[in-house]
């Protein structure tokens, strides 16, 4: 298959440097792999949208089962605090 593709003067300038850099022998080839990474970042990112909606879900799970506590930031942050001032004073 062919296919002519028009790119903004800053891709091409790019894609010109990959092609003389001696990495790809040609502009299809550098094409043919920014795809190649294309599709691979779609699929992590895929993935971890797939995780953070599995973490959402045990969230709520966990709401509704009534196994989440109030908390209190102030006491949190004292707490951190604290925590560091004792590391930083040995």
């Amino acid at each position: 298959m062919s296919l002519n593709v028009s790119l903004p003067a800053e891709l091409e300038h790019r894609v010109r440097e990959h092609v003389a850099s001696g990495l790809y022998g040609s502009a299809s080839e550098v094409i043919r792999e920014a795809l190649r990474l294309f599709e691979a970042y779609q699929t992590v990112q895929a993935s971890s949208l797939a995780a953070l909606r599995a973490d959402i879900a045990q969230g709520m799970a966990d709401v509704r089962a009534g196994r989440v506590d109030v908390i209190d930031m102030s006491e949190i942050k004292a707490q951190g605090r604290a925590n560091l001032q004792a590391r930083t004073a040995d």
